[in-house]
């Protein structure tokens, strides 16, 4: 009993880490992953903070339909810009989904062959994006 009453900081140190310890576990258990979206959003925020510019162009501009889910899920439109750029002579060709970004892509100025700025990650050429939440590469 002696025992206990002369290290009692050190129990009560053992007790708070088992409990900080039990609390993260808990929170990682039950923490849901990111929706598609969400991760979009973050690649998006990403890019526009670290992201060199390069020149491109415009190839396509697409809107197609969207599968709905069983419990009728989803919009039904989804608007792609394909573009193409190049870094250190290697062409790329990709395409952005650039739905709920329509207010700073003035659809009047997505025109196939236009030329547009392009934001890539130079650890990643190949992630890029035409338009940000509060950027966009369009002229």
């Amino acid at each position: 009993m002696n025992l206990l009453r002369s290290d009692w900081p050190t129990i009560l140190l053992a007790a708070a880490v088992l409990l900080l310890a039990a609390g993260g576990g808990v929170y990682w258990l039950r923490r849901r992953p990111p929706s598609p979206e969400e991760r979009e959003r973050r690649r998006r925020a990403y890019l526009n903070q670290v992201g060199r510019i390069v020149e491109g162009q415009i190839l396509d501009i697409r809107e197609i339909s969207e599968n709905r889910g069983p419990h009728g899920t989803g919009d039904g439109r989804r608007t792609l810009v394909y573009y193409s750029y190049s870094i250190s002579g290697v062409s790329y060709e990709t395409a952005q989904d650039i739905t709920g970004l329509e207010e700073r892509a003035c659809r009047a100025q997505l025109i196939s062959g236009q030329p547009v700025s392009v934001k890539y990650d130079p650890a990643n050429p190949a992630n890029s994006i035409l338009i940000a939440d509060d950027w966009t590469g369009l002229h």
